[in-house]
């Protein structure tokens, strides 16, 4: 299965992309603590994605989706602390999408674990 065939890879590149717009605009002093965080947490995601395609198993490509699940659960945290910080305004937005994310991986990840 080649990764760049998949949604939730493309899903998560984009929402990669679109993160990486957003904290374009936080304060200089977060630039090499928060923002640092939050773009290791959303680069994650596709990674991993990748990096469990290129597995011999199902049960090794489901364990790095749960690793991406993972950083999603670390990318809401750190989007939420920066929208009480006054850092981001759409929040609803950008957890709409990784929601959807977020599902397509568990419905990648429920068709595996049934193959």
């Amino acid at each position: 299965m080649d990764h760049k065939d998949l949604d939730a890879w493309k899903l998560s590149v984009e929402l990669s992309v679109e993160i990486y717009s957003v904290t374009k605009s936080f304060p200089k002093e977060e630039m090499f603590s928060l923002v640092q965080q939050i773009r290791r947490a959303v680069v994650s995601i596709p990674s991993n994605i990748a990096e469990g395609c290129a597995r011999k198993s199902s049960k090794e490509t489901i364990q790095f989706l749960y690793v991406a699940l993972g950083s999603l659960a670390e990318l809401e945290t750190q989007l939420i602390i920066s929208h009480r910080l006054g850092y981001i305004i759409n929040l609803d937005e950008i957890v709409e999408k990784l929601n959807k994310t977020k599902q397509v991986i568990l419905g990648l990840i429920r068709y595996l674990k049934t193959t």
